[in-house]
């Protein structure tokens, strides 16, 4: 259930309830593929860390441990033992990125694990399947991400499909939260909205999601190839057409300055792998820009990452300290920049929010992407 709370322009500020507790948006959900946030970062750390929505990707846990496991040990809360949402991507995005390993028919798609190269098969009802076995409180429809640069003609069929896999997955859902033993029976399901970079095509596809009455929706196939322009001017034509009382979720983004713009346009849910892949190689962001800890000027700095920040490595360590841990190849360094860069994205969120409150959106965003401009 959305609660619309505020508008600055286009720009929305609501409240998600869920049956694991309430999401307050705009919102960056932390990505923890194979249910762990890479990095060694634990569930206590999300905790402190601000975290409010864990994703975790079907596909993944489907082939490894496999989501019957996850089910007989009570799904995938009690198994990574984190009791607020968590979001499951459907495998959907996975038959893009695996494309020289699948076959895409109308049934679903067939393609060989990237682990041991045994044969799979996923269509809607399997990918509902799956993530009603690991009983996430929002599961994605299974669709096909077409390449930005896939011609017109291949990019219509594919949405026409997935708007018909679309429906497949909400009847399939429907069964599955009326099992018996189905562990979470208020499983929510997001519809996506595709159409690579052709507006018409995407404004159709989101006119015809939005009947269907979904919990959530979200645009896939963006930050996949093309320029941040054209993935600026997709949201412009399209967000439009989405249910203003229903979470808008932009799959995949981004940078900073990429969230800032698109909550701008109405956006209020994001996921993404920078600020975990981003700090596993000493790349920090910071509120005067991004830094580097691999240079050699941090050497014998004393300064935390961030001066002011709260995060358990800015609390704590110095520059100098993280720069040799990472230098060293330990695994600690790592963990210190992944903590600071999601606490980093987690607190943007928050002052998003707050600014949204205060009806001060627009004078924070400049003011945010000034600083983090700086070199």
């Amino acid at each position: 259930m959305y609660r619309l709370l505020k508008q600055e322009g286009r720009a929305k500020r609501g409240e998600f309830t869920t049956v694991h507790g309430v999401i307050q948006t705009p919102v960056f959900m932390n990505v923890g593929t194979v249910a762990a946030i890479k990095g060694a970062v634990s569930t206590e750390d999300l905790e402190q860390i601000k975290t409010q929505v864990e994703l975790s990707n079907t596909y993944h846990l489907h082939v490894r441990p496999g989501d019957a496991l996850i089910k007989e040990l009570g799904g995938l809360h009690k198994f990574m033992s984190w009791d607020k949402p968590i979001l499951t991507d459907s495998g959907g995005f996975q038959v893009f990125s695996l494309a020289s390993l699948r076959k895409i028919k109308e049934e679903g798609v067939y393609f060989n694990s990237h682990i041991d190269g045994r044969k799979i098969f996923m269509g809607p009802e399997e990918s509902m399947q799956i993530q009603s076995n690991l009983a996430s409180t929002i599961a994605m429809a299974f669709d096909e991400c077409p390449s930005s640069k896939a011609e017109r003609s291949y990019v219509q069929a594919s949405v026409e499909r997935t708007t018909r896999w679309l429906s497949r997955c909400q009847a399939e859902i429907a069964r599955l939260n009326s099992l018996e033993d189905t562990i979470n029976k208020n499983q929510m399901l997001f519809g996506i909205n595709q159409g690579a970079v052709f507006a018409d095509i995407r404004i159709e596809h989101a006119k015809r999601i939005s009947e269907m009455n979904l919990d959530g929706y979200a645009l896939g196939g963006l930050a996949v190839g093309e320029s941040h322009e054209e993935m600026y001017y997709v949201l412009d034509e399209t967000v439009p057409y989405l249910p203003v009382d229903k979470p808008t979720y932009l799959m995949g983004v981004g940078t900073p300055a990429n969230i800032l713009e698109a909550v701008e346009r109405g956006v209020d849910f994001f996921d993404c792998v920078y600020p975990t892949r981003n700090g596993r190689h000493g790349h920090l962001y910071t509120n005067f820009g991004k830094i580097n800890l691999f240079n050699a000027k941090y050497e014998k700095d004393e300064q935390p990452i961030e001066p002011g920040c709260q995060c358990p490595a800015c609390r704590r360590y110095s520059r100098a300290y993280i720069r040799h841990l990472l230098k060293a190849k330990e695994m600690l360094g790592m963990r210190l920049c992944v903590l600071h860069n999601l606490y980093f994205y987690n607190t943007m969120m928050e002052e998003i929010r707050d600014a949204l409150d205060k009806g001060e959106f627009a004078a924070y965003k400049k003011r945010k992407l000034a600083g983090m401009e700086q070199k």
